[in-house]
């Protein structure tokens, strides 16, 4: 396993959450537990439904395309997160929001 900088920022987790319909949760590695406030919107990504296996781009973008023929939804925050994200085809620049320049989309498919 390699040790550089890049791999340890490019890291993110992802948790599939089963219940009538399966939520994937999606967010960078280093922004876990953190609160980002703007105005009166804020997001909170709470360990507990983010922290689940730690993937890279590649591994986490073959999870996105399976979980969306499954017509799962999707919760995805953080910079690199929502890279993976545009990059399966799941959303696209316009798709995506901000708070505290923190990019988060929600997909419902």
């Amino acid at each position: 396993m390699q040790n550089h900088l890049s791999d340890t920022i490019s890291k993110m987790f992802v948790k599939i959450h089963k219940s009538c319909r399966t939520v994937v949760a999606i967010a960078d590695s280093d922004i876990i537990g953190k609160t980002f406030e703007e105005g009166k919107r804020q997001i909170y990504v709470r360990e507990n439904f983010y922290k689940g296996t730690e993937v890279n781009k590649e591994e986490l973008i073959a999870i996105i395309r399976r979980q969306q023929i499954e017509d799962a939804s999707f919760n995805i925050v953080g910079k690199n997160s929502v890279e993976a994200a545009i990059e399966a085809g799941i959303i696209t620049k316009k798709s995506v929001a901000k708070i505290k320049n923190l990019p988060f989309a929600l997909v419902l498919l």
